[in-house]
């Protein structure tokens, strides 16, 4: 009956194990984030606040770590607005914003310095005052930047797009974005805080 005992609980562990808990880099698994706040600028604000310094992990989108277009994917999903996963469809959706007309929460796309290029393949979201916070390969977690004092980001800068009208009554979306299918995290989970950040970005 002991052996039994301890058989059974063995092949219990290797389910679990097998079926919940395994993590794979990259995790191409799109998790779609639990909406707990309202369309708002302040919510936005919130949510960053709570993921500056969070750990920069390729094909992340949270809850513990992000990577550029995974932090706002999860921001504005938080909020109910569901935007394309990644930045060069993000770019495709919303409302093109001049530079000098950006508000808070306004998102900011970047591609190579060739201004012939429209080739997006960065994004942030705008502060105040050339401050915007996005997650950074370079450094390796999220974080603010300055597009007027680091000047290679405004060399780099393609389009501003908004999807949060300024009365927060409305949303500027279209279907010219693809919005990607989410998958189940029964076989994957996200990147969690006790695992080691990935050094390398997979081509």
């Amino acid at each position: 009956m002991k052996y039994k005992n301890i058989i059974v609980v063995s092949l219990m562990i290797f389910l679990l194990n097998s079926c919940g808990s395994a993590y794979s880099y990259p995790n191409y698994d799109i998790i779609k984030p639990s909406v707990s706040y309202k369309p708002k600028r302040k919510n936005i604000k919130k949510l960053i606040s709570n993921y500056i310094d969070k750990p920069y992990v390729w094909a992340e989108e949270g809850p513990y770590a992000f990577d550029c277009s995974g932090l706002t994917y999860n921001i504005y999903g938080k909020m109910g607005v569901t935007l394309p996963r990644v930045a060069k469809d993000q770019a495709k959706v919303g409302k093109e914003i001049k530079l000098e007309k950006l508000a808070y929460g306004d998102l900011i796309f970047f591609g190579n310095k060739n201004k012939r290029s429209k080739k997006i393949n960065h994004v942030g979201i705008y502060i105040s005052d050339g401050w915007f916070a996005h997650a950074s390969s370079v450094n390796r977690k999220v974080m603010y930047s300055n597009f007027n004092i680091t000047k290679s980001y405004s060399k780099r800068m393609k389009v501003c797009k908004r999807y949060l009208s300024k009365d927060e009554k409305s949303l500027y979306l279209n279907e010219n974005g693809v919005i990607s299918k989410y998958k189940t995290t029964r076989f994957t989970t996200p990147w969690q805080p006790n695992m080691k950040v990935p050094k390398n970005i997979p081509s």
